[in-house]
């Protein structure tokens, strides 16, 4: 019969030696199990929470969809990120899904994090890449699915409010680079352009809104997740 007490250590010794690889490391810029965002050049400039996003490994290495057939792994295609939102392996997701889309959970023979975000990228490396269509978002999206985060049913539009609401910034300097081009670019717009420049940025954003409402839950199948 087994000894209660070493038990107990044994469990004791296996959670310190996994501690270490669930920390963050802005650094090295590795945030394990963890949604990663940070902001798009010229776009972010006009809204602000419009940016890229990945989704990280369990040793922290970011995942992104960057281009038509191409997942880019270790180099966070528009810089570093400035927002994150970590999941964690067991915290969020009950459990994942087998390769023929059978969920296998805590009592049967359960894939590992990287397995799912393996799954979606060997999917997303033949998928064209189009900001509209199938982008960064759509990536994550299947990742999240994958993942049964938090239930599924993730898509590209409440992906972004989820990142919005609950991300959490690296540090104060990415705040500022997040939110301070767009006051400049916002005061200057509205110090030379006045309220042509305030309808044209209503115009932008409800276009760009109205097609991600529509792609994700009018016609379902226009926006790959």
């Amino acid at each position: 019969m087994m000894d209660p007490n070493r038990h107990h250590e044994h469990t004791m010794i296996i959670e310190e030696q996994e501690a270490p690889r669930m920390q963050i490391d802005p650094s090295r810029d590795r945030f394990p199990c963890s949604i990663v965002w940070t902001p798009l050049p010229i776009l972010s400039c006009f809204v602000p929470f419009i940016g890229h996003i990945g989704i990280c490994r369990e040793d922290g290495v970011i995942l992104d969809f960057a281009g038509p057939n191409y997942v880019c792994v270790d180099n966070f295609t528009f810089g570093r990120p400035t927002c994150y939102f970590q999941i964690g392996k067991e915290q969020d997701s009950a459990s994942y899904e087998s390769e023929d889309g059978y969920q296998q959970g805590p009592n049967r023979d359960t894939r590992t994090w990287d397995d799912a975000l393996q799954k979606s990228t060997q999917e997303f490396q033949h998928q064209s890449y189009n900001l509209l269509t199938c982008n960064c978002h759509s990536f994550v999206a299947n990742c999240l699915n994958r993942l049964r985060f938090r239930g599924g049913r993730w898509n590209v539009v409440n992906l972004a409010i989820f990142i919005l609401l609950n991300g959490k910034f690296v540090n104060r300097s990415c705040i500022v680079k997040t939110y301070l081009p767009f006051l400049i670019v916002f005061s200057l717009g509205l110090f030379f352009g006045g309220t042509t420049f305030l309808t044209s940025l209503a115009v932008f954003f409800s276009i760009l809104i109205g097609w991600f409402l529509l792609g994700t839950y009018g016609f379902k199948k226009l926006i790959y997740v």
